[in-house]
């Protein structure tokens, strides 16, 4: 009579390990499991069935890794994918990437896209595989700028970048290595925003969304400025009325000293020319542009402005703009 088959066999308990517990019907059988022992291992709850072919080794909630684990072991081989390979927040459905032709079933709470070069792409090392970080950035900021949401597309930049995992340099190589990607000109633009602070998605944004659909008075753009005692510019000035804008296209300031130097060139202009600096990000000139146009008019009103803030279509429609 054969040895019967038990989970804590030494490489199956080091599988187990490095993924959380959750394991294949295939790796089992690869293991020397015969298809009664895992019918047997079921009925002693040593095993959980989770998806079709795909078990964990506990009764109990699932936590995210396993979720993770599951579904990548579902679709194999597969790799997280879009914001579940991404740092921040992690997302309500598990997004995993296979190899494009490919079809398979799919449980509940697991969406898929297809990839060429998956092999290239992926990680496989990590645990669970995942695509990397620089083409995962790429997918969900041409996901965003697709559905509309440039400000989202930014904020999944900005969340990247304060990882410090990658830099706009290696998204950008990525970018470059890859044929078809929606939406390549935003991308480029955005990265340059991020990387140089040039904002010209935003500057354009600003002047688009806030300022001219909203019939704000015109603006100077890239005004020169010597109230620090050398030469700078700022991005847009009121000059009839005494008010500058600052449009904010870094991610975020690595350190404390970037956010002085901004808050004493803020400081120094009101000190020289009795000028307030109002700091417009991403999120303020696409996601919320009307409510943004209306704030900057009432500070342009206070300062002599005598013209009438027009509603956009956006106004009426949208409630977050009020």
């Amino acid at each position: 009579m054969s040895e019967r088959f038990e989970l804590d066999r030494v490489p199956l308990r080091e599988l187990l390990s490095v993924q959380d517990g959750v394991v294949a019907r295939w790796q089992l059988l690869e293991a020397g499991a015969l298809l009664h022992d895992i019918e047997r291992m079921i009925r002693r709850r040593e095993l959980r069935r989770v998806h079709p072919g795909v078990f964990v080794n506990h009764t109990g909630p699932l936590t995210q890794r396993q979720r993770e684990w599951a579904a990548v072991l579902t679709a194999w081989p597969a790799a997280l994918a879009g914001a579940s390979a991404l740092p921040g927040p992690t997302p309500g459905n598990v997004q995993i990437a296979i190899a494009r032709g490919r079809a398979v079933r799919l449980p509940k709470g697991v969406e898929v896209r297809h990839m060429s070069d998956l092999q290239d792409r992926v990680l496989w090392h990590r645990a669970p595989p995942r695509v990397r970080i620089e083409h995962a950035t790429i997918d969900e900021i041409s996901k965003h700028i697709r559905a509309g949401a440039v400000a989202a597309g930014f904020a999944t930049l900005a969340t990247v970048a304060q990882s410090r995992r990658t830099t706009p340099d290696r998204i950008l190589a990525a970018l470059a290595s890859r044929r078809r990607v929606a939406e390549r000109a935003m991308i480029v633009s955005m990265l340059g925003d991020l990387r140089d602070g040039v904002c010209s998605v935003l500057e354009r944004g600003y002047r688009d969304n806030v300022e001219r659909a909203h019939a704000l008075p015109r603006a100077g753009r890239q005004h020169e400025s010597s109230s620090l005692g050398i030469r700078t510019h700022q991005d847009v000035r009121y000059r009839q009325y005494g008010l500058v804008v600052e449009l904010d296209g870094h991610a975020f300031h690595g350190d404390a000293a970037a956010r002085d130097d901004d808050a004493a060139r803020d400081l120094a202009e009101l000190a020289a020319s009795g000028a307030p600096t109002a700091r417009v990000t991403y999120g303020l000139a696409f996601t919320t542009p009307c409510r943004t146009a209306r704030w900057i008019a009432e500070i342009l009103h206070r300062r002599g402005w005598a013209g009438e803030l027009k509603s956009c279509p956006r106004c009426t429609q949208d409630p977050a703009q009020r």
